[in-house]
């Protein structure tokens, strides 16, 4: 469990993801030990997804073995699932978000999950099957940062079982999720295939070592399209990637494939890397000097101009507006400064309607293209400000979000 924890910030409460089964049961119990040991507050908080029968009452017994042992414990319901779209991705988003909610209200900088090594390995199959390639093949890691929080993995090396008849051993007993044996599940069918290949010498611990060795083959190849990027990127204070072809070309397929897909989520706001099947083609044009009058993927325009390739935001496919307190649009602006009086304001892409607006647009030397898509602060149908297309009005919006492999690409100024 070092690993995870030797990355605590100082000081503050470290929390604990507990659902009331084996795997978060015994977390929780760990590191009361460690805790009392290293003198670290535990923030417990549990998330009842209130899916089936008795999932209240399971967040009740955690709420209840807290309160025994004195440790501070929130119990949140997920109510907002539309019944749409795959159920335990949407189960396990929510509860990230739920959690790192809480997270902020508590003073809680990290929080601990109880994944084991099972999971590492049954993660492993699932991808594999989806014929990922090293970067879904990589192994989880014990510490990961997302939305400001930290959030750590402790017993990546330990096999549940083992865990499980450590519990018995402490007396404890355990909620088991009647979904964790129902086969319409994909976990629930690798979990079952595991337990096959074991007798084959595929076992759980072979399949994390080769997750291991893909996540290190990943920090290898995250390293060279960083180097990439340096080489050949650079970014308006508008948010338009510039990309050049020559160097671009030269690089491994590989290389190229990872950097343009980098660069088209962070223009097009998204979480998730576009289908090789519509990538590579889009970075063989790129790299062949094949864009014609311009390509569209992943909400962003690709665009030939003066020898080189310019990345912008799809104008149709910007996000909606949010209020001036979010701070962030589109996971890539960020206001600098909030205003005294910010009630009533919002943030929106400046569009058609707001440029005409905006007379001076052209001194930006900005595309018409481009500020289209930039941030705009609004009060219902009036423009207050619109920063990058030279209407400040004492507001200003700075790039963020770029991934951490992209730390190399040059900001014109």
């Amino acid at each position: 469990m070092a690993p995870a924890l030797a990355a605590l910030p100082p000081g503050g409460p470290l929390g604990v993801a507990v659902s009331g089964g084996s795997d978060s049961l015994a977390l929780l119990l760990l590191l009361e030990r460690w805790a009392a040991a290293a003198g670290r507050p535990l923030r417990v908080v549990t998330i009842d997804h209130g899916l089936r029968h008795g999932s209240a009452a399971e967040a009740e017994t955690v709420a209840g073995l807290c309160a025994l042992r004195g440790l501070p414990h929130a119990t949140l319901r997920w109510q907002d699932w539309d019944g749409r779209g795959n159920l335990q991705a949407n189960a396990r988003s929510a509860r990230r978000r739920l959690i790192a909610r809480w997270a902020a209200g508590e003073g809680v900088e990290a929080v601990a999950l109880g994944h084991t090594l099972d999971d590492q390995a049954e993660t492993f199959l699932l991808r594999l099957a989806r014929g990922s390639g090293v970067d879904g093949l990589s192994a989880m890691a014990p510490v990961s940062r997302l939305g400001g929080l930290l959030w750590l993995r402790p017993m990546l090396g330990l096999r549940r079982d083992a865990l499980r008849l450590w519990l018995s051993g402490l007396g404890m007993c355990w909620a088991e999720d009647p979904s964790n044996a129902d086969l319409r599940f994909d976990r629930v069918r690798t979990r079952a295939a595991l337990a096959t290949l074991e007798g084959l010498g595929i076992g759980a611990e072979n399949l994390a070592a080769t997750a291991a060795r893909m996540a290190r083959a990943r920090l290898a190849l995250e390293s060279a399209t960083g180097s990439l990027a340096g080489a050949c990127v650079s970014v308006s204070p508008g948010g338009e990637v510039s990309l050049a072809p020559a160097a671009f070309a030269a690089a491994p397929e590989e290389i190229r494939l990872r950097l343009l897909a980098d660069l088209l989520c962070w223009v097009g706001a998204e979480s998730y890397r576009p289908r090789l099947t519509q990538l590579a083609p889009v970075a063989a044009a790129v790299a062949g000097g094949h864009i014609g009058a311009g390509l569209t993927l992943h909400g962003c325009i690709l665009r030939a101009r003066r020898g080189q390739v310019v990345i912008r935001r799809e104008p149709g496919r910007v996000a909606a507006p949010v209020s001036v307190e979010n701070g962030v649009w589109e996971k890539r602006w960020k206001l600098d400064i909030l205003p005294p009086r910010a009630e009533g304001l919002k943030i929106a892409a400046l569009g058609r309607e707001g440029l005409s607006r905006v007379p001076d647009w052209r001194q930006t030397g900005a595309a018409r293209e481009t500020l289209l898509t930039t941030p705009a602060i609004w009060r219902e149908d009036d423009l207050v400000a619109a920063p990058l297309a030279g209407l400040g009005n004492g507001f200003s919006f700075r790039l963020c979000g770029m991934p951490a492999g992209l730390a190399a690409v040059s900001l014109l100024h």
